[in-house]
């Protein structure tokens, strides 16, 4: 159930935009940070975090509690195998988490990575296994099956076309924008996404992983770099990884970075599931259902190289979401070709990402983005929308979820209506009395989801208080993580 009032955090009043950043896209891309950061909490005080978890306690549900029993269990497992840092100097590690969790300020980002926490931690830890309890290594299971399904062996047709662009190609996202594309991913949920967004993502981006490593761990397969360097010998612990065709990274720049890592790497047979091809596939699926935007290229004056091809009143019109599996397929590409996947090692890594991300879809997300939010994922909006969208979060996280989920009623083709003219097109408007969201400049496209009226009583405004309540008390972690 939602926080008691008294401690749940509001947000400050909307910061203004600074007069010398320029009108466009920057401006709006400042306005939605600057939203955001109102929202942030600032406040130290470990008695407000324990009041908030003493009310969210009597609302955890039997699933919730078996749920957070076997990430307690995996976390202590993981503490009590870990060799280095040896003990009591480990003990810092949940002396750090529970520090973090106790302060408001820290805990705001804590609590919904904890899951992600939670696999680094495991993932670490299982290079101390011992390896006479470790299970036999399968070195030609994932070969016959990418034979027999695919008729030849896919990663070793890549491989053959080996090239120093292609090197580089593949180097880019595999080495650089996997590390970095979850924390981009999050920090645009948090600015753009619905409230309870970015705990959606450390849940499912969380157990994605997790789960992906206790596979990896119980089910130890060899990737193609040990093919093609042992051929089908059998493998043992004691043999090292291998950054494969990265180390041609590190030639290329004179390094040493990938070589030692993968050498090094805790779980060095640990080709299936791909947790690259997971993890793109999972970014690739938030994008495209929370930030479903297209892109207009050309003015429509028929003037400039682009203008004379498109011709006079015509626009360009691009769904980014083909951007977003654009990257994917490009990192499943890299995986192959730099030797650490295998094809069927992709496909498993993104249906583990797909069940993820569905199961930890609640109904108050899917209501969230299908009915109050300027964006839905059912078909591409303008760019413009992303502010609005950072607008309504600040309106929904001022008052009490309840009321957020209850007050605000469907839009209706009126409202579509209201924000058009009579010959289709978009009309300029401000947000004022009778809307949440304000009506896009004049020239873009626009659907029902650029206005919401204002709140008004009715049928379906006790439905969407009943999906709330419903799912707040399946899921009230996210209340005390809030």
């Amino acid at each position: 159930m939602p926080l008691p009032a008294h401690l749940e955090h509001v947000p400050g009043p909307p910061l203004p935009v600074p007069s010398w950043v320029p009108k466009g896209f920057l401006s709006v891309l400042v306005a939605a940070i600057l939203n955001a950061a109102t929202r942030l909490e600032t406040s130290t005080s470990v008695s407000l975090s324990l009041a908030r978890f003493k009310a969210w306690l009597p609302t955890t549900t039997r699933k919730e509690r078996f749920k957070f029993a076997i990430m307690i269990t995996i976390a202590l497992f993981s503490m009590f195998i870990m060799g280095s840092p040896g003990f009591p100097l480990k003990l810092a590690i949940p002396a750090l988490y529970i520090t973090a969790i106790l302060l408001p300020i820290t805990s705001q980002f804590f609590l919904p990575a904890s899951p992600i926490f939670l696999w680094l931690l495991f993932y670490y830890s299982s290079g101390f296994l011992s390896p006479s309890t470790r299970p036999h290594i399968w070195v030609s299971v994932l070969p016959t099956l990418e034979t027999i399904w695919y008729g030849a062996n896919i990663s070793d047709i890549l491989t053959r076309a080996g090239h120093p662009v292609l090197d580089v190609l593949a180097w880019i996202p595999y080495g650089i924008v996997h590390f970095a594309g979850p924390f981009f991913v999050a920090a645009f949920l948090f600015v753009f996404g619905p409230p309870g967004s970015v705990k959606f993502f450390g849940s499912a981006f969380g157990f994605l992983n997790l789960v992906g490593v206790i596979i990896q761990v119980t089910f130890p397969t060899a990737p193609p770099w040990y093919e093609l360097r042992e051929g089908l010998t059998p493998a043992n612990y004691s043999m090292k990884g291998s950054p494969a065709g990265l180390a041609r990274i590190d030639a290329l720049f004179g390094g040493h970075g990938y070589t030692l890592t993968f050498t090094n790497a805790p779980v060095p047979f640990g080709a299936f599931p791909s947790l690259h091809a997971g993890s793109a596939t999972m970014e690739a699926l938030f994008c495209s259902y929370f930030f479903p935007i297209q892109l207009s290229l050309g003015d429509g004056s028929g003037r400039g190289l682009l203008g004379r091809w498109l011709g006079k009143g015509n626009k360009l019109a691009i769904d980014v979401r083909i951007f977003y599996w654009m990257y994917a397929f490009w990192l499943y590409w890299c995986t192959m070709y730099l030797q650490h996947h295998y094809l069927v090692d992709l496909v498993g890594g993104g249906c583990l990402a797909t069940l993820s991300f569905y199961l930890f879809l609640d109904d108050t997300q899917r209501h969230y983005m299908e009915e109050y939010y300027p964006t839905n994922p059912s078909a591409p909006a303008p760019f413009t929308t992303l502010m609005q969208a950072s607008q309504s979060q600040l309106h929904l996280e001022r008052r009490s979820e309840d009321v957020a989920m209850s007050a605000l009623p469907r839009r209706s083709s009126d409202v579509e209506a209201a924000a058009r003219g009579s010959n289709g097109a978009a009309v300029k408007g401000r947000e004022d009395s009778e809307t949440l969201f304000a009506v896009t400049e004049e020239g873009e496209e626009v659907a029902s989801r650029s206005a919401t009226p204002k709140p008004v009583p009715g049928k379906e405004a006790t439905k969407a208080k009943e999906s709330s309540r419903q799912d707040a008390e399946r899921d009230s972690f996210d209340d005390w993580g809030a």
